[in-house]
């Protein structure tokens, strides 16, 4: 067991002498600030909030990744890319100064290959990453044939928020099995708080103990998210996660 591992108990009482710093990240590359289009920002006035939030705890870039998720959130590219422009220009005008980017957060449903070999995709990176999730609670039945058709296409697969899926709980090694295959893997900070419950607290906890990620995301839908991981960057994980490399500070 890992010293990190034994603080699960008593992690009430346990703080870090030196909290994290998220300017250490630079970039965060996995967030939800495009007003109107997902489950994240509503308005405008939601967004600049978000992003002006981002610049206040310490980002210098911000990528958002709006939901493309047929029958749910059936963005088109082209329509993500005008209300991106119109936000960046108001962001400009406002003098909010976080360096922002468009990316998408692509459900690997039956129209993601039809997307992949159709259009371009939106990406990040000069190594043109591709954010994708899988259902919560279903488990993928073609994701490796999915993620080598994105790795011929040029592009490089990420998996959002791999701790939150349940049929990995207890099955680290699916990470490292994406990993082999050229897959990046992204962890949600929050899931380092509780945030969204004690067993993917602890999947994520497993992940930093075994360095199974790649990159880390706040995953910000609105706000809230970002005040409540700024409240919590002195948990021992959090605070850990200030030494280690990610890929972030390259994006």
């Amino acid at each position: 067991m890992s010293w990190f591992s034994g603080l699960l108990g008593k992690r009430k009482e346990q703080t870090a002498k030196n909290p994290l710093k998220l300017s250490a990240f630079r970039c965060d590359m996995h967030s939800h600030f495009l007003p109107g289009v997902d489950d994240g920002a509503q308005t405008l006035e939601d967004s600049l909030q978000l992003l002006q939030k981002m610049q206040d705890i310490g980002y210098k870039k911000c990528i958002t990744t709006p939901h493309i998720k047929m029958d749910i959130y059936p963005n088109s590219e082209e329509k993500l890319r005008q209300v991106f422009d119109q936000l960046k220009e108001e962001k400009e005008r406002l003098g909010i100064g976080v360096e922002v980017e468009l990316a998408a957060e692509y459900f690997l449903d039956d129209t993601f290959i039809e997307r992949l070999q159709q259009r371009e995709l939106l990406c990040f990176g000069r190594q043109k990453y591709v954010l994708m999730e899988f259902s919560f609670t279903t488990p993928p039945v073609f994701e490796e044939e999915a993620f080598k058709r994105v790795l011929d296409k040029g592009y490089v697969p990420v998996l959002a928020h791999f701790e939150r899926y349940l049929y990995f709980h207890g099955r680290p090694e699916m990470a490292e099995k994406y990993r082999n295959m050229g897959v990046n893997v992204q962890m949600n900070l929050l899931s380092l708080t509780g945030h969204y419950g004690p067993e993917i607290r602890k999947q994520a906890e497993r992940m930093v103990d075994d360095c199974l990620f790649d990159f880390v995301g706040t995953d910000a839908h609105r706000i809230q998210h970002l005040q409540l991981l700024e409240d919590h960057l002195s948990l021992p994980y959090l605070a850990e996660l200030g030494k280690r490399l990610v890929k972030n500070q390259g994006l």
